[in-house]
């Protein structure tokens, strides 16, 4: 079993070879994540903070949204109601290979 510990804008993510991961949306179109953890079977690399020589090849597969999510505020007896709506953009990611 051979997975990574990547840090993708700000985020972390374990992955493995073959994983489609969706991460918050990317402006720039070059990936380089941060390799912070491998682990090939039973050796085990652990970086500080990063692991040296470990790359993380990823290909963009595209941008899509998420559900869309409603925040409602009620306080009783005053008239006060909001109503506030987000929908979240996200770039879907193919892991090809962990070196």
């Amino acid at each position: 079993m051979k997975y990574a510990v990547v840090k993708i804008a700000g985020h972390q993510y374990k992955v493995s070879e073959g994983d489609e991961v969706l991460v918050d949306r990317l402006v720039d179109p070059k990936v380089e994540p941060e390799v912070l953890l491998v682990v090939n079977d039973d050796k085990v690399s652990v970086g500080k903070p990063k692991v040296a020589g470990a790359k993380v090849n990823v290909k963009i597969l595209g941008e899509e949204k998420g559900e869309k999510i409603d925040v409602r505020k009620y306080k009783a007896k005053s008239r006060y109601r909001k109503h506030i709506g987000f929908r979240p953009q996200y770039t879907r990611l193919l892991i090809k290979s962990i070196s």
